[in-house]
Formats: structure tokens, sequence, C-alpha cells
């Protein structure tokens, strides 16, 4: 969540922020009277308490009729203290709903609007061209016999798939040159729970406007989740810790589980949107003026990757409505797919600032014997299934065959060309 003090000192700020994602100004409003509200109901319930305190002392005191007169008074009080409480209590969660409603502040120079307003920061590679009509991933897949969707089908329904042999090791691969470049970096690999409690998930922020694309277990209360970064964020809950050294950075490989729901057209083909996919996930914790900084080296970590495996790609800056609540910038970065002749997202990054850390009570001490302060979180993805799409169209020859980039072929055995059996 944002800043409370924050809200109270400056509402126009976080006006200005939520003009810039094309929401709800009036959202700070209701804001601002459920912080009130909830300061009253505090300063009531304690106000009430001190006086219980007090006349506590004046009865050990007092004898007769005053002693009497004075438990009536302390059982109406008591009364009064309890009734204050409730009153708290229900102050407390309107107020955090209230304010965990309210997305993070959008950094300077993010561009507004939605969708349609990103901004290109760059374009790298060449576009691949091809004598025919390029094959898409779906055809190329299943002729090769290394993309089984029919079956996928059978044995789970809708959007669900097989990887068979070479799709399976290259899918592997990815993860395998991902993690290189990960340990290069500094980061400590994990492999994270899938489920997760319900505080953690509404602690990352996607149980807003997300929420209809995650999977629930109602028997268990948890919830399966669509991103390592759902995890590592919760992996520090609650802690302190040391910053001193510079950002902990933690990589996360897992199947991951989304509903997908709303999505359409070609994106119900092949693998583009599924319900079940593996990711590598980068997360860092950095003191928060490290933050962009942070941001940008995760970039340029996702740029090499797609240099490497020889995809033409553009980096976008997200437009402040397409966010999410959690971001307060977001880069994409989206590879060209020949058979749709356009980019599409393989992969992106966020900074999510102090939002995380404070739902989630993730602190460090910026000095020694410093009061502790919220840290900043970060996450960015290394590799995804949905790169196999990418990756098999761009290197797809006119034989039918799809030459697989050097850097994958030490993880694949060697293999150089994907040909059909």
């Amino acid at each position: 969540m944002i800043d409370p003090q924050l809200l109270r000192d400056s509402p126009d700020v976080i006006k200005a922020s939520l003009r810039t994602r094309g929401a709800d100004e009036s959202l700070v409003d209701t804001a601002l009277e459920a912080d009130a509200a909830r300061r009253e109901a505090i300063a009531a319930f304690e106000n009430l308490r001190a006086q219980q305190n007090a006349i506590g002392k004046d009865v050990a005191k007092a004898s007769g009729a005053e002693k009497e007169s004075l438990l009536a008074t302390v059982k109406e009080l008591a009364q009064q203290v309890k009734d204050a409480s409730a009153r708290v209590s229900e102050a407390e969660e309107n107020a955090a709903g209230v304010l965990g409603a309210l997305p993070n502040l959008v950094l300077e120079g993010v561009p507004a609007g939605g969708e349609e307003n990103f901004v290109t920061l760059r374009e790298v590679g060449m576009v691949p061209t091809f004598e025919g009509e390029p094959r898409d991933h779906l055809d190329l897949g299943e002729s090769l016999g290394i993309l089984d969707m029919e079956r996928g089908v059978k044995v789970s329904g809708s959007r669900f798939y097989f990887l068979k042999g070479a799709g399976a090791l290259m899918e592997m691969a990815l993860m395998q040159l991902g993690m290189k470049v990960a340990l290069e970096n500094g980061f400590v690999p994990l492999i994270p729970p899938t489920l997760v409690k319900p505080e953690v998930m509404q602690g990352t922020g996607f149980l807003g406007e997300h929420a209809a694309e995650v999977y629930h277990l109602g028997d268990d209360d948890l919830y399966l989740t669509g991103t390592s970064e759902v995890a590592l964020a919760g992996y520090h809950s609650d802690e302190i810790i040391d910053l001193s050294q510079g950002p902990l950075r933690y990589v996360g490989l897992s199947t991951c589980y989304r509903r997908e729901a709303g999505s359409y057209g070609k994106d119900t083909r092949g693998i583009i949107r599924v319900h079940q996919f593996q990711k590598l996930e980068m997360f860092s914790y950095v003191d928060p003026s490290d933050a962009e900084a942070e941001h940008e080296r995760m970039v340029s970590w996702q740029e090499q990757m797609l240099q490497s495996l020889g995809l033409a790609y553009r980096v976008i800056d997200v437009a402040a409505g397409d966010l999410g609540s959690s971001a307060a910038r977001k880069y994409d970065v989206e590879a060209w797919v020949p058979s749709q002749g356009k980019y599409r997202e393989l992969t992106s990054t966020s900074n999510c600032t102090t939002f995380q850390s404070r739902r989630l009570n993730v602190r460090h001490r910026p000095e020694k014997d410093a009061s502790t302060e919220p840290v900043a979180t970060l996450n960015g993805t290394l590799a995804t299934t949905r790169w196999l799409v990418a990756l098999l169209e761009t290197h797809q020859q006119p034989d039918g065959s799809v030459l697989v980039p050097e850097v994958l072929q030490p993880f694949m055995g060697g293999l150089r060309v994907i040909s059909a059996p």
C-alpha cells in the first residue's frame, strides 16, 4: 500500500497519480475519510481506557457507598471500552480495505493513459523475413512432434498442452540458460511453493483487478500462483533484512497457473495464453534509493537473454493505466512473432517501490541503529514457456525444421536442428 503519511500530507500527489492511470480520484477522499475515522476511533478508545485505568486506582482507595458508585461506573466504562474496541476493529478493517484499494504511485515520466499509450524505448535486432507465409508455432510444433495440444485438451481441457521431445528439452534449456544468467549476476536460486496464503497473495497485489485470473482452493484457502513473484515477495515478510551489502536477489523457478479469463482471438491458439506454464522469475529487495537503477539492470539481463537467442524485440515503457496496482513503472520486452506480423510480450519487469513491502512488512535499517524503513521490491521474468512461440517461428526453415540457437544447444544434448520425425 501507499504511505499513509503521504496520503495525509499530500493527497494531491496521489490524485495526480490516479489521473495518470485514468483512475477515480475520489478514491483519495474516501481513503482520507476512512483514515480519519480510524484515528478518531483509536483516540476515543484510548481515552476511555485511560478513564478506566484512573477509576480503577480510585476504587482501590475507596470504601462504602463511594466504592459502590465507582464500581458501577467501572462496569459501565468496561462496556463502553468493549464497544469502542469493536469500533476500532471495524474502522481499521475499513481503512485497510480502502487504503489497500489505492494503486501504487506512478513514477515521474511514466506515459499517461491506457494500453495504447505505451512508449517504445528501443527496437533491437532484425525482423526475420521469409520467402512464403511463415508457419505459426502450433503448426510447426505439431508437425515436428514437439507440441501436442490435442492430447493436452483430452487430459486437462482447453488451453492445456504437452511439450514433447525437443519441445520439452527446449523449454528446460531456456530455464537453464536463464538460471546461468541469474547466477552470474548474484541471484540466489529458489524453488518456491506454488500454493500461498491469502495474505501473501493480497500483499503482492494480485487479488485486485487480476483476481479473476487466480485459481483458489476453497477447502484449503490457498491460492495457486501465476508467478514466483508472489512467493518470493512473501519470503521475507515480517522481517528486517540487511541491505548493507547491496540488493538481495532471488530467482524462482516454478510452474505457474492462470485462468487467462477474457483472452480471445489468436491468443487462444497454441501456447500464447495457457493455464499452466513454466517461468523463471527474478526478484530483488533493494534500498528504495537504488530501485530505479535495479530496474534498468533487470531489463538489461532480459535483453541479454533475447539477444543471445537471436530474437528481434522492442522495449516499451508501459502506460500508467496498464501498469497493474503494484507497479510504479513497468517495462515490457516484446519479441517479433512472424505469423502475427507484430511484437508480442515475452517478458516484463516492474518496479513496485515500497508498495508490496508495506503490505508484507519487509523492512531494513538504512544505517546502523537507525529506525527501520520499508524496502523496495522489483520483479522480472528471465524465461517462460511463451518464449517458445517466438523461438520456433523466428528460427523456422523452408523445409519445416527449426534451428536451435547456439546458446541452447549445450542444454539440449548438442541438438542443432529440430526436424520432423
